[in-house]
């Protein structure tokens, strides 16, 4: 592998700038790809793009950029978008940032002539290395490692970079995207970290993300997994019909599998979800939705009875259980609903009764 020190100014960076899903995002003349199969989406907050150009009108020197030579001899970034893309945004007259001593937001057409050429006239550093893919690839992995951390979806991105990936990305990674317009309610995470995309993989996928980005890298097209994620979605609309907020990140996927082909009286589902949502003795209301499909109790986290409790019911039988009658100490014995939950019995000192451990596993089917 072959590296070599260039420098370059921003005039010459920002020539040619273009970000559109035709072009891409491309800078210096048209010749840099700036966002590569294998690279993030912008993800940079507003405070980390303005000190980028803090930095450059303050003639501070800005970390070394790398960029790697294609076979046709144009350019891509390796590491360094976030601050390219930066720079370009702002020449571009995209946002505004405090420059100077002036305390108001100026655009990049707002500055003094001369500020403009301070601007267009740094000069960046960059490292240019000539190599294969594998190795242009492994170099990406190392460098970033001083930056901000990869996420898992952003890696596997680089190692399954191909047509299906870019078709996949169109959907699942930008703010404004379609699958987070319809998707957001019920899913977690930032979209441009990549997070929709590994949530809608692991959901066609059952869990199989890396065998499935493999399977299907030189696909033409991700359409197959845009149409499975609005089908899940499609699902969860027309089975719980009232969206509540405790509807955010349930593993939705694993339950569209399960329970798609079901049959299901949505106003019943929505009376009995409203009731658990006022069942003082269900402690974790995201999972009602869980329980209402498989009616394991696990998912409501049902109230514990108290140490009061507790103790009242072991005073009340002197010690012994009632199942099979031997006497025990209290550390020795467990608290049990007379009447189970699920029959309408509370977690209440009247309806709590101490069972000895084996009993009360027996009673519990553990």
């Amino acid at each position: 592998m072959k590296i070599e020190l260039k420098e370059i100014t921003v005039r010459e960076l920002v020539n040619g700038f273009k970000d559109n899903q035709e072009d891409g995002v491309v800078g210096f003349d048209g010749k840099l790809d700036i966002r590569p199969p294998y690279q993030r989406e912008f993800i940079y907050k507003e405070k980390q793009r303005d000190a980028v150009i803090y930095t450059l009108t303050r003639d501070y020197p800005l970390n070394v950029m790398y960029w790697a030579v294609r076979e046709n001899g144009d350019f891509e970034v390796i590491d360094g978008q976030q601050r390219t893309i930066s720079i370009c945004q702002y020449v571009n007259g995209d946002y505004s940032v405090i420059v100077g001593d002036i305390p108001n937001y100026r655009a990049f057409h707002n500055l003094q002539n001369n500020e403009q050429e301070q601007i267009l006239n740094y000069r960046l550093m960059i490292y240019i290395c000539s190599g294969s893919e594998s190795e242009k690839l492994e170099w990406f992995k190392t460098i970033n490692i001083a930056g901000e951390k990869l996420t898992e979806q952003e890696l596997r991105n680089a190692v399954y970079s191909g047509s299906w990936v870019s078709d996949a990305k169109k959907h699942f990674s930008k703010n404004s995207c379609v699958a987070y317009q319809i998707g957001n309610k019920y899913l977690t995470g930032a979209v441009n970290r990549q997070e929709y995309l590994e949530t809608a993989i692991e959901w066609i996928s059952k869990g199989n993300v890396e065998v499935y980005m493999s399977n299907h890298q030189h696909d033409p097209n991700a359409n197959a997994l845009w149409i499975y994620f609005q089908s899940v979605i499609s699902w969860i609309d027309g089975t719980f019909t009232t969206y509540r907020k405790e509807m955010k990140g349930i593993d939705w996927g694993t339950l569209h599998h399960k329970f798609k082909d079901e049959i299901y009286d949505a106003k019943a589902l929505e009376d009995e979800i409203s009731e658990l949502m006022q069942d003082e003795d269900v402690t974790k209301k995201s999972g009602i939705y869980e329980y209402i499909l498989t009616r394991n109790e696990k998912y409501l986290n049902i109230r514990a009875f108290t140490d009061k409790q507790k103790r009242e019911a072991f005073e009340r039988q002197k010690g012994v259980c009632v199942k099979c009658g031997e006497t025990f100490g209290l550390h020795e014995m467990e608290a049990d609903h007379i009447t189970p939950w699920h029959e309408g019995g509370k977690t209440s000192a009247e309806n709590c009764q101490m069972l000895c451990r084996n009993d009360n596993r027996i009673k519990s089917g553990k």
